[in-house]
């Protein structure tokens, strides 16, 4: 099992959310859900360089969690 540190977690799953948003279909509906996940993939970028790890995983997760919906939604 290949084991990562926290900080390269946090990278791996910011790197996963640009991607998630590149083909994700937002309609108006979705427009603030978008920008909100966005703003707490900012704030886990500005914790993560802060050195503050554990903010800056919580972050990542709930902008993860906010595009999860708006694809659950979605469908």
């Amino acid at each position: 099992m290949f084991m990562v540190g926290e900080k390269e977690r946090v990278e791996i799953d910011i790197k996963k959310f640009h991607e998630s948003m590149e083909g994700l279909p937002i309609g108006e509906r979705e427009k603030l859900a978008v920008l909100t996940a966005k703003k707490y993939c900012s704030d886990a970028e500005y914790f993560l360089k802060k050195g503050e790890i554990f903010t800056a995983f919580g972050s990542i997760a709930y902008a993860h969690g906010l595009l999860d919906a708006i694809v659950k939604y979605k469908d």
